[in-house]
């Protein structure tokens, strides 16, 4: 995948590209990430990419012109097709693991961070496809909600982690929160594992765990739980297990 970020602030992103999984993914050659200083496109000797809003207001609003010529530098000179582009406000649709999975499939993004009261619409209707939040509140800029963006996606990516099967026992991949996870020693300061976990029995283990997964998600996210008790693809064992549920807790 490729994926380039347009920024006001490319040294923000400078430590977070080159550690952890995205250091490595990036090394490996599973994602190529670029940045790109939208600064650097403005027309202006003083290099000035925001304007007072046209009908008055508060704040500052990034100009069409230096955002319209860097997405149109990055189209030219690194993709032959249109990629998604994605413009980070607290407007957008908000980002959730589904959402993450189906932009894992993309072959590259273009991420649009925003800064002051927003941008120009202009640069909206000509190029954006899709707005996403992280939440429901309001940021500085559009860097941390990118960074959010690129390091929910990119684990997504085959190969960049060591397991597929750490991403579907994810919380979220399956609309729940995950289980308690427990390593050594089994008793620290006199509270020990589950014996369950220690058992060996591999379907004991995996009943234990769906049943955590449930009761921590009820507990924790009701919404979610609620979500997955309404969703057709609630499996047999899933109804079942939801049934012994009802004997461990009130619900």
């Amino acid at each position: 995948m490729k994926i380039d970020i347009l920024t006001l602030f490319p040294e923000m992103f400078e430590t977070f590209l080159s550690t952890s999984i995205i250091g490595r993914a990036v090394e490996k050659e599973h994602v190529t990430i670029r940045t790109h200083n939208i600064r650097d496109f403005a027309a202006n000797k003083h290099k000035q990419v925001d304007d007072y809003p046209y009908g008055g207001g508060a704040g500052m609003v990034m100009m069409v012109q230096p955002l319209s010529d860097a997405i149109k530098y990055v189209l030219d000179n690194y993709h032959e097709k249109k990629p998604k582009t994605i413009y980070l406000s607290p407007q957008g649709i908000v980002l959730t693991q589904g959402l993450a999975q189906q932009l894992a499939k993309e072959d590259s993004l273009i991420l649009i961070c925003g800064h002051y009261e927003g941008i120009d619409q202009r640069v909206i209707d000509m190029y954006v496809d899709m707005e996403i939040s992280i939440g429901d509140y309001v940021l500085t800029g559009g860097e941390i909600p990118a960074m959010v963006l690129v390091d929910c996606v990119t684990r997504l990516i085959p190969g960049v982690l060591g397991s597929s099967e750490s991403i579907l026992e994810e919380s979220h991949s399956n609309s729940l929160l995950e289980y308690p996870q427990y390593t050594r020693p089994a008793v620290y300061d006199g509270i020990a594992v589950p014996e369950v976990l220690l058992s060996g029995n591999h379907k004991e283990i995996e009943k234990w765990r769906k049943i955590q997964s449930l009761k921590k998600t009820l507990q924790s996210r009701p919404d979610l739980f609620l979500k997955k008790c309404t969703a057709t693809t609630l499996t047999e064992e899933e109804k079942k297990l939801l049934k012994e549920l009802e004997n461990i807790i009130e619900l």
